[in-house]
């Protein structure tokens, strides 16, 4: 049985290609507050400024590419067990070649009612416009997990962490909770590395690679493939 490797992903490995991050420029996204663009009272009093947003971010995501790290987590297949479990929005990881993707906060090429979270649907890189409504006949809204909703995901992800091998941390502070949390569900002998040029939140017995996204992951797979 292939070893298991666990990579977390945030933000910081999705700069690297270019996409903006709200969480290093004064809490600001592409100069909206993320409380008029991310949360469930911000599609309600401004439905189509939230829409306008998103579809400006689907449309950056179509322009950008993988970068190095990416395609690297990617090779990790051809010898390992890969999931990447990340906390970003975008398809880099899939478009990178990573087949075992598990999106926290949801996805930007995807679609879902605004009444119905079951109801999900692949869009791609097109607009949702005000008046694109779901089988229920309701208002499209980004499959996205705003602030203040829950994260259906994060279950999943702590089975994932749970039988991990190895867990790799790439380009996330750790300061975000809840996904930070997922750390602490790892075995208590599993090696910890955690890449990041800035000061990442403390983890017990983890090895800190203080380096950016792709050079980082370069110097760590490189002992794997």
């Amino acid at each position: 049985m292939k070893e298991h490797i666990v990579v977390l992903t945030g933000a910081g490995i999705s700069a690297e290609s270019g996409l903006s991050t709200f969480r290093d420029n004064d809490g600001l996204w592409e100069q909206h507050s993320v409380y008029d663009v991310a949360t469930p009272e911000a599609f309600q009093r401004n439905r189509d400024l939230v829409l306008r947003f998103y579809n400006e971010r689907r449309r950056q995501l179509q322009s950008v590419q993988p970068n190095p790290a990416h395609r690297l987590l990617a090779e990790l297949e051809l010898r390992y067990q890969v999931t990447v479990v990340t906390q970003n929005v975008d398809d880099l990881h899939e478009r990178g070649g990573s087949s075992n993707v598990l999106h926290l906060h949801g996805e930007l090429t995807k679609a879902r009612s605004s009444v119905d979270p079951g109801l999900v649907y692949d869009i791609g890189y097109r607009d949702i416009n005000p008046g694109d409504t779901c089988d229920h006949g309701e208002q499209l809204r980004p499959h996205i997990v705003w602030f203040g909703e829950e994260v259906p995901m994060l279950e999943a992800a702590a089975d994932v962490v749970r039988t991990a091998d190895q867990l790799l941390i790439v380009g996330t502070s750790l300061q975000v909770y809840p996904a930070a949390g997922l750390v602490y569900e790892v075995g208590i002998d599993v090696p910890i590395t955690v890449i990041d040029p800035g000061e990442p939140a403390s983890v017990s017995r983890a090895r800190v690679i203080r380096k950016g996204a792709s050079e980082g992951v370069q110097e760590w797979v490189s002992r794997f493939l």
